[in-house]
């Protein structure tokens, strides 16, 4: 992504050292902006709007909506409605997998006995991570961002594409 922001910098540079020196630059060309865009610096407004409410949209941010029904508007969070921890919630092949590590001790195990017990600790604590993440329905942001930000350059691209072939018709 970068080389292309480059390449349009370098682009919209090029009428200016193609001037002789000592001629006034038209207008036109003065009020351009000097240096590209970089999407990375334009903020993101992450916002969760519920049914038909519209998306806020400016040209000075990044907005990207995520759309809930109607019924969700005053509703307590899914994630925060349940105990995830209750017994009544962990599934019998969670259960099942417990009971395999009972009387596990040594290294590798997460367990104050033994020597090296306590380094399978961390393991533990990322494999219950990913188990938690891959089971949730949340809401990918970092995604959305990529794309909202694809979009923008696209637009930015177009843009100068369009300011270029404006002023250099063939």
């Amino acid at each position: 992504m970068r080389p292309l922001i480059l390449l349009s910098a370098v682009a919209l540079a090029a009428p200016a050292f193609a001037q002789q020196p000592g001629v006034p630059a038209p207008e036109a060309a003065q009020a351009a902006p000097s240096a590209a865009v970089n999407v990375d610096d334009i903020p993101v407004n992450q916002l969760i709007v519920y049914g038909d409410d519209e998306c806020p949209n400016t040209e000075e941010e990044i907005t990207i909506c995520v759309r809930l029904t109607e019924d969700d508007r005053y509703r307590i969070p899914e994630n925060l409605r349940n105990d995830p921890n209750d017994p009544a919630n962990q599934s019998w092949t969670n259960r099942a997998i417990e009971l395999s590590y009972v009387g596990r001790t040594g290294i590798g195990s997460c367990t104050p006995v033994g020597p090296g017990g306590t380094s399978g600790c961390f393991n533990q604590i990322v494999q219950q991570a990913r188990a938690e993440r891959a089971g949730s329905e949340q809401v990918n942001w970092n995604r959305l961002i990529e794309e909202a930000r694809q979009e923008r350059l696209s637009q930015i691209d177009a843009a100068a594409e369009a300011d270029e072939a404006a002023e250099n018709p063939r």
